[in-house]
């Protein structure tokens, strides 16, 4: 079983960790009915509508 020899330290611990919580990049795609673009499987903010039905009143 590997066992480290020496402490790690946070420094090189945190940048090891930085590529997992670097930002990533948002997929945007456009609502059908109005246009505007929206984060995928949400709710579009511009006109309320969700997978053909309005859920929110705008």
């Amino acid at each position: 079983m590997a066992v480290p020899k020496k402490k790690m330290s946070k420094s090189r611990m945190r940048r090891r960790r930085a590529r997992f919580y670097a930002a990533r990049s948002v997929n945007l795609v456009k609502c059908p009915k109005c246009g505007a673009l929206k984060l995928p499987h949400r709710v579009c903010r511009e006109c309320g509508e969700y997978n053909g039905r309005q859920v929110l009143e705008v």
